[in-house]
């Protein structure tokens, strides 16, 4: 890897592939940290997003049967 990739990745440049990331953190012995940073549930953004864009109730719950016969 050379020293220019390397300063990408230390200042998060975005094009930097994931390989490149991988390969950092095997070398600082952070590899296990890769997995929990693709853990769904970390990520309370993206969770709160998902669940603004869930369908509404329309209709109230009936208490009992209101209808009449």
């Amino acid at each position: 890897m050379s020293r220019t990739t390397l300063v990408k990745v230390e200042s998060g440049d975005p094009g930097v592939s994931m390989g490149i990331y991988a390969k950092v953190l095997m070398a600082l012995g952070m590899i296990d940290n890769l997995a929990a940073l693709a853990e769904v549930s970390n990520d309370s953004i993206g969770l709160t997003l998902e669940e603004e864009r869930l369908p509404e109730r329309i209709r109230q719950k009936s208490i009992g049967n209101n209808r009449t016969s």
